[in-house]
């Protein structure tokens, strides 16, 4: 069953979504936002956040994605939870949206003249056992992170480790130099495949030691749930060994959340991240990107929002143009 539905769609409910639905709340669009399988975004899965402005003693993360739902539904939002977008189709009509309510168990399809796309990136994990419990948002294991900026500081005077050989994975390094008093940089090649630069600026930091031929096998916790050591595989012999760290930082790399948006014809980059023509502007009239699924160079919170806000007012200003709000 097609119904029509209010003028804007927000698709995602991290800092991006729900900053672009306070602001086309507050201008009397009544967006509709989308949660999608994981409500709140990356940042329910990072524990204290000591980074985003107004919280200057610091902010769990899962507790600001809610105070973020709770000034948006306040002037007039309505949040979608547990509805995942299939995907999205531009039509005469407008943008046909594909939803998948996973709590109802239900499939529907419904129109919106504009659509925010706000729905991140993932960053890269192994997927080894036990990886799951340190990144539920609850604080039960900790240690392990994919964000060296958000979390750093953490980590002060210990040993860690971070997983990559790219530019991310030695711009992670360098930067938890400031507070580690060691960072091995663990690799499963015997040379990295960040630029000269890079690579050469990581490699002369003395507080950077790089371990080659290896990738991870396991994770060991301490009887409270913090991180003590990771099992090293070397990936030449197959052999075992352990390595005493407080922290692992990924850096694999991120997969932005694009696939369900390829049928509009949306241009991405060559990394599948959107690309916006101006602003927060697509090649798709009436398609707007903000967040992480656009931007794979500053990746935080706070640059997520202040791209929602920029995407909330060109929709507007789009949808008044067109006679639509």
């Amino acid at each position: 069953m097609t119904a029509v539905m209010p003028a804007l769609a927000i698709i995602g409910s991290g800092p991006a979504g729900y900053t672009a639905a306070i602001y086309a709340a507050r201008a009397n669009l009544a967006p509709v936002l989308f949660t999608g399988r994981q409500a709140g975004g990356q940042l329910t899965t990072t524990t204290e956040v000591e980074n985003f402005p107004g919280f200057p003693e610091g902010i769990m993360g899962p507790e600001l994605m809610t105070r973020f739902e709770q000034q948006a539904t306040r002037f007039g939002t309505v949040v979608r939870q547990g509805c995942e977008i299939m995907s999205v189709v531009k039509t005469d009509a407008g943008f046909e949206l594909k939803i998948n309510d996973l709590y109802q168990g239900t499939e529907t399809v419904e129109i919106y003249h504009a659509v925010i796309v706000a729905t991140g990136a993932s960053a890269r994990y192994l997927g080894l056992p036990g990886e799951a419990e340190f990144l539920d948002g609850t604080g039960k294991k900790t240690g392990l992170t994919a964000c060296a900026t958000c979390d750093g500081a953490f980590y002060k005077n210990v040993e860690v480790a971070v997983v990559g050989g790219g530019d991310t994975a030695c711009e992670e390094a360098n930067f938890l130099t400031k507070f580690a008093s060691k960072v091995y940089l663990l690799h499963r090649r015997t040379e990295l495949r960040a630029s000269k630069v890079m690579a050469a600026r990581a490699l002369a930091n003395p507080k950077i030691t790089p371990v080659w031929n290896v990738t991870l096998g396991g994770y060991q916790t301490d009887a409270k749930g913090k991180l003590e050591s990771v099992t090293l595989l070397d990936t030449v012999n197959g052999s075992q060994r352990p390595l005493a760290v407080k922290g692992v930082f990924m850096a694999i790399g991120h997969t932005p959340n694009t696939s369900f948006v390829k049928a509009t014809g949306v241009k991405l980059d060559a990394d599948g991240y959107i690309d916006v023509e101006h602003g927060c502007k697509t090649n798709i009239d009436g398609l707007f990107a903000a967040g992480d699924v656009r931007d794979h160079h500053y990746r935080q919170a706070i640059s997520a929002a202040g791209m929602g806000c920029m995407a909330a007012l060109e929709a507007e200003r789009w949808l008044a143009a067109k006679g639509l709000a």
